[in-house]
């Protein structure tokens, strides 16, 4: 069995967003996570958990308040020449949540998707530059004929291959996928991931997949990370955290996810988490779930959970595992 190598080692990484007053909007707040060559690692979790914070992080659209983010064996903080940042820019993408928003309506197809072709890679000629965003069109399913009209003219699922096609224009090799489908009717969203497991396969890329829709999240994932608050609460392979889920968060989440037969949906038990997630500018001490948790005791409020592995590669932070 071939040993997987790390792409991405993120070590106790923050964000923190100056919110007045001497206070601070803690949205990602110490994160330690592996993303290994060729995976996708899905990251869930409510609204206002950190995860496109995260992602965002990564890629440097946000500057980390601390820690530390090793990409392929080189800290991106050390990155000082223009041609390194320059290189590890290349090397990362991103696919945004909404196709109407993240595309300039004054650009053409052709302007939209070769951007980064002008920028990473200046040698090319006009003609071979449209050549490529040609190929790039007819790789995310769409025709070299879309080229030169405007965002408006497409629909949600055209609008978000151009995106992908966008993305892979300077041949990245880690793609955050923030929410890519969210903003897509229920019947294109599988056809928006099938077309990234393919280009996935074809391409060699690794991607960080962030969604809120859990069964979509195990269609696509080789791992899981769940978030709560900030924090990392619990990951293991998508197979292991549907069929034995640690964390009661993690539980709560999976009892949303309704099943095909009518006869195992009637039975099963739906755990509904009472109140709203705690403001990220002042989390509950100790464990941050233990306001909506059903099992929640005395020490859940005066002791941080140890983040251990329960079982191989089975992480969780939960006082109920220790």
């Amino acid at each position: 069995m071939l040993q997987k190598q790390p792409l991405i080692e993120i070590t106790e990484l923050t964000k923190h967003f100056p919110a007045g007053k001497g206070k601070s909007l803690k949205a990602v707040d110490g994160v330690s996570l592996t993303i290994y060559k060729g995976e996708t690692l899905g990251v869930v979790g409510e609204s206002g958990c950190g995860k496109s914070t995260l992602g965002r992080t990564l890629i440097r659209l946000y500057e980390p308040t601390s820690g530390r983010i090793v990409y392929d064996g080189k800290d991106v903080q050390e990155m000082k020449s223009s041609e390194e940042k320059r290189a590890f820019q290349k090397s990362m993408q991103m696919i945004f949540q909404d196709p109407y928003s993240s595309l300039n309506p004054r650009k053409t197809v052709l302007e939209i998707v070769s951007e980064g072709i002008r920028i990473h890679e200046p040698a090319q000629t006009a003609e071979q530059i449209r050549q490529n965003v040609y190929r790039l069109l007819e790789m995310v399913g769409l025709s070299h004929r879309h080229a030169t009209r405007y965002p408006h003219e497409f629909s949600g699922g055209q609008r978000q291959r151009i995106g992908i096609a966008r993305a892979l224009a300077v041949n990245p090799e880690f793609i955050i996928a923030d929410e890519p489908i969210a903003a897509l009717d229920v019947s294109i969203q599988a056809q928006i991931v099938n077309l990234l497991k393919e280009l996935q396969e074809d391409r060699d890329l690794t991607y960080l997949f962030i969604a809120h829709d859990l069964a979509m999240v195990r269609y696509i994932s080789d791992r899981i990370a769940v978030m709560y608050l900030g924090k990392v609460v619990e990951l293991a392979s998508s197979d292991q955290l549907y069929e034995r889920p640690l964390h009661p968060y993690t539980e709560a989440l999976l009892s949303a996810i309704p099943v095909p037969d009518p006869r195992i949906e009637r039975t099963r038990e739906r755990i509904l988490l009472e109140g709203s997630i705690p403001s990220p500018m002042d989390p509950p001490s100790g464990c941050r779930f233990r306001t909506r948790c059903r099992h929640a005791t005395d020490i859940c409020s005066q002791v941080v959970p140890e983040w251990k592995e329960i079982e191989a590669d089975h992480f969780v932070a939960c006082h109920l595992h220790n």
